[in-house]
């Protein structure tokens, strides 16, 4: 079985590569294309044509659905994606799967054997990219609302926009609001980065901050960053080496 990567972050690209060849021994991985400009111009000139691709979403010059979009091609995608349910729904309403980062084993064996289970299904015309393509970015850019919270004995709504960090502690979710009031929340961080927008980055397993907050990112040890919030906060957030390029792309985006 011949396979393409595309996915921008160079260790996630060979982790996903290294847990394939575990899963699939005999597994060619004919190449890693880093963007959506380099993926394009890779199918339009390769005369190799890979069994399948797994790719991420979200790459640094734009949508993986725009490189299905706009080359001919007949092979199956498995997208390795973070995004929210909705979204994921399309994928497979059109013959697609996906599996979520963080991804481990189990999940991409279990995608491996559903592409072989369906792979003679798989056309380019079942695949409407455009209409993914639409459905994602509204289901990115258009999430808003507010979370219900605890305050004593009443249940207080909180407009997400106004909230500054979500955090776990002590097995607890906590919100801070923009203004410094702090809230336990009935809600896993999991849940929480469902319904924020792109306005919102998971820092890591115990931190989901809002771009408002950011006063600034210093260089830490080991290519880490160290994140400061405008408002009062005492713990230190650090974003891993493997997430600061999507940080940096985070924070300068509008």
């Amino acid at each position: 079985m011949k396979i393409v990567i595309i996915e921008d972050e160079e260790l996630t690209a060979n982790d996903l590569a290294e847990t394939i060849l575990k899963v699939e021994p005999n597994t060619e991985i004919i190449s890693i294309l880093k963007s959506v400009k380099e993926a394009q111009a890779f199918f339009k000139k390769s005369d190799i044509n890979p069994d399948l691709i797994f790719s991420d979403i979200q790459l640094g010059d734009g949508l993986s659905f725009e490189i299905f979009n706009s080359v001919q091609h007949s092979f199956p995608v498995i997208f390795c994606t973070a995004y929210d349910e909705y979204a994921l729904n399309a994928f497979k309403a059109n013959g697609i799967d996906y599996i979520l980062k963080p991804f481990n084993k189990k999940s991409i064996n279990d995608a491996l054997l559903k592409y072989k289970n369906l792979k003679d299904n798989f056309s380019k015309d079942n695949t409407q990219y455009e209409n993914i393509i639409k459905l994602f970015e509204s289901q990115k850019n258009n999430k808003s609302g507010s979370v219900l919270v605890y305050q004593k004995d009443k249940i207080v709504p909180v407009k997400i926009e106004a909230i500054a960090l979500f955090y776990i502690e002590n097995e607890i979710t906590y919100l801070i609001t923009l203004d410094n009031t702090k809230y336990v929340i009935n809600k896993t961080l999991e849940e929480l980065e469902k319904i924020t927008s792109d306005n919102y980055f998971r820092a890591n397993r115990q931190y989901l901050i809002n771009r408002k907050a950011v006063k600034d990112a210093s260089q830490y040890f080991a290519r880490k960053l160290s994140v400061s919030l405008t408002i009062p906060f005492k713990e230190s957030i650090t974003i891993s080496r493997e997430k600061t390029t999507e940080f940096l792309n985070w924070l300068s985006a509008n």
